[in-house]
């Protein structure tokens, strides 16, 4: 029987000491990936510390599943976006949680053989769908969307200032089944200047955050993961790129002040109340040591912060 080859996770060291984790906690891992952040977890929380993994990917479910069959008397597996994190933690008796981390990233062998068309070296058919379940792939909003609609899309979530070129590249090779295919079109028209990366990575990056609602998901996700924290309970946020920083650096900001009304206002009008701490001023970036070994963590940003008032207490 061949050994599976797993995801190698970012920041391992880091994340555990912001999470500061203690033999007996309860933590949630709600993108749990291929499980390597849970078993570090769980090896820090032994001999009895418990771990709900949650993923919306029911493969990469399989495969954390197989790799934390050493303790899995300690482990809880739901098949669920991140943005429902709280009905599934207080369904699953994880709630006041002590620990959550969120590793925004998708595992190597989504790109390497997943087969759902999120790299564009692959002609397979053009999916990205991590829940096969959900509505629209990317197929549908590259075989549909109007010309103006997808240049929007790709502009705003590529962040890539070819993007009408690109639309309109795309809506005269129609129809486009294969990520490959994709790929091609779009290369036609930003052709690949010499080492850099491929001109359809914002392209693809932009479609498949549109196809997995990951911006919005990641919004409602982190208030509710406040939310089933224990008093000096921990979140830590692995962020892969500036869009996904952004929503996580500026609800960690906005959720560790007393008052957010805007600089000119000389009086508080909110009533906001601090909901956490942040754990560390600076966001936390991979060692040169790390990249080397693992090149596809290049763009981490890991965010922490901890709760300083809770619904319900231990």
């Amino acid at each position: 029987m061949v050994k599976a080859t797993y995801h190698r996770p970012a920041l391992v060291e880091e994340v555990l000491g912001l999470l500061d984790l203690k033999p007996g906690d309860r933590c949630v891992d709600s993108t749990i990936g291929d499980g390597g952040h849970a078993e570090a977890i769980l090896k820090a929380t032994a001999p009895d510390g418990r771990l709900l993994g949650i993923d919306a990917d029911p493969n990469s479910l399989q495969r954390a599943g197989e790799r934390l069959q050493p303790y899995s008397e300690r482990v809880v597996l739901r098949n669920d976006n991140f943005a429902n994190i709280e009905n599934v933690a207080e369904d699953t008796g994880f709630t006041p949680a002590m620990a959550v981390l969120m590793d925004l990233g998708l595992a190597s062998w989504h790109y390497e053989s997943g087969g759902r068309g999120f790299s564009f070296m692959e002609s397979v058919p053009l999916d990205m769908r991590l829940n096969p379940d959900q509505p629209i792939s990317a197929s549908d909003i590259v075989n549909t969307y109007s010309e103006t609609e997808l240049a929007d899309l790709i502009s705003t979530y590529g962040q890539e200032p070819r993007a009408r070129r690109i639309a309109r590249a795309i809506v005269s090779n129609r129809p486009i089944r294969l990520a490959s295919d994709l790929a091609s079109a779009v290369e036609k028209v930003a052709p690949r200047r010499g080492r850099r990366i491929h001109p359809a990575t914002r392209t693809f990056q932009a479609i498949r955050i549109v196809v997995n609602r990951e911006l919005e998901n990641l919004e409602s996700a982190l208030g509710q993961a406040v939310r089933i924290l224990a008093k000096g309970g921990r979140l830590a946020v692995i962020a892969y790129h500036s869009l996904e920083d952004r929503v996580v650096k500026s609800f960690m900001r906005r959720e560790s002040r007393d008052c957010i009304c805007p600089p000119e206002r000389l009086q508080c009008a909110c009533s906001h109340v601090a909901t956490i701490r942040l754990l560390s001023r600076k966001v936390l970036k991979p060692t040169r040591e790390e990249v080397l070994e693992n090149p596809r963590i290049r763009s981490a940003r890991l965010r922490a912060c901890m709760a300083i008032g809770a619904a319900t207490e231990q």
